[in-house]
């Protein structure tokens, strides 16, 4: 999949924007909209980015996890390569301080994290303190041509790049996860 954004400072247009998307087979759940004016994101029935999402919890929190592994293989290693294993304690007390050198990693990752802003969308923070919207759309390959065509009769939208795309199978996921909500 591949992500294209879009900025605006109007969320009518968006809002008739993401509706003709849908039209065209397009689901909600690869349409966003970032933005610093979420109450009247919300009230134009637009897909807004969870504020959880917002934050740089999950790449700083990925991180946290790789220096845990380091320092947990180094901790292991260590422990092996000086004897300390064939004691009586055993690895059990070394394993046990790599379980919490993973952990205590990836927290303090994630905690960093919240601290910060997404890393996909810290070049559009100048373009939302201007008060603009940020518009992006996950799509397939064979979706691009209806991206284009809708896109291309709403001149307020101006493209602000590409990146990378949510998994094909975590957007499936969300939109079977939405259609099973409805049912109930």
């Amino acid at each position: 999949m591949n992500r294209h954004y879009y900025t605006s400072d109007n969320l009518d247009d968006l809002e008739t924007v993401e509706q003709e998307l849908e039209a065209k087979g397009i689901s909600t759940e690869q349409i966003h909209v970032l933005s610093e004016k979420d109450a009247d994101v919300e009230r134009h029935h637009l897909h807004d980015v969870p504020s959880f999402m917002k934050q740089d919890v999950v790449h700083s929190g990925e991180i946290g996890a790789a220096v845990g592994v380091v320092l947990a293989i180094l901790v292991l290693g260590g422990a092996y390569l000086l004897g300390w294993t064939a004691t009586a304690a055993g690895w059990v007390p070394f394993i046990f301080l790599a379980i919490v050198l993973l952990g205590f990693c990836t927290w303090e990752g994630g905690f960093f994290g919240i601290q910060v802003p997404n890393a996909h969308f810290r070049r559009f923070r100048k373009n939302l303190q201007e008060g603009k919207h940020v518009f992006f759309v996950d799509v397939e390959p064979e979706q691009e041509v209806v991206l284009e065509q809708v896109v291309n009769h709403h001149p307020t939208l101006k493209v602000a790049g590409t990146g990378e795309a949510a998994p094909h199978w975590i957007v499936a996921w969300l939109h079977r996860w939405h259609q099973f909500k409805r049912t109930i």
